[in-house]
């Protein structure tokens, strides 16, 4: 499966997370290092894409200071992260045309690879493959993953008809490429839940300057 440049390829910040365990608000605006982790998540994605999408429901006036368009989901109810792919695949279809795949990635985990997209991409035009995930250590990260816009109404039929909620048993029904990255000190995908996790990502930070 043929894959063009990541210049044609659309990114999507999955932004939906709630900080229950933080004290409460939106994930992507809890501060880490003194930023919003979507202001950590726009700068690792923003070399690798063509554009940048958020996906996120509500007012999507709070997020106005970072100059993306703020893309809701597209079907009814929470139906988690797979409603925010579709929401990109429709996104891309509608308004960007030059792109034939788009790339998800969490806002809460602001240490993914600089090269996430290159190697999603190679791998699935090495394994002619239909998609593509992250791995480390044997753990799939399928919130990271490829995505071709000509399985949207594939996806849709999923949400919508089947009811399917679980990325896992989606992607299951289609050639997928996993793609293991290195994770010699600190697991790339590392994502924030909890005040500890706050610390943690910060000494992460200190340590990488």
């Amino acid at each position: 499966m043929l894959v063009a440049p990541t210049r044609s390829i659309l990114g999507v910040i999955l932004a939906g997370g709630l900080a229950r365990r933080l004290g409460g608000g939106d994930k992507a605006l809890h501060e880490v290092a003194g930023r919003p982790l979507l202001a950590h998540a726009i700068e690792r994605l923003k070399p690798q894409v063509s554009r940048i999408v958020l996906n996120a429901n509500g007012d999507p006036a709070r997020f106005e200071p970072f100059g993306l368009p703020v893309v809701p989901d597209t079907v009814e109810g929470f139906a988690g992260p797979l409603a925010g792919v579709l929401a990109g695949l429709d996104w891309a279809a509608e308004n960007a045309p030059e792109c034939e795949w788009v790339v998800t990635v969490a806002t809460d985990a602001p240490f993914f690879p600089d090269d996430l997209v290159a190697r999603l991409a190679a791998a699935v035009e090495s394994e002619n493959a239909d998609l593509a995930c992250a791995e480390t250590g044997g753990r799939t990260h399928p919130v990271f993953g490829l995505w071709p816009i000509r399985l949207r109404a594939d996806l849709r039929q999923a949400l919508v008809e089947e009811d399917i909620r679980k990325v896992d048993l989606w992607t299951a029904r289609h050639s997928l490429a996993v793609v293991p990255f290195p994770a010699p000190v600190v697991d790339p995908f590392f994502n924030i839940n909890h005040p500890e996790d706050v610390v943690a990502a910060e000494e992460i930070f200190t340590n990488l300057k």
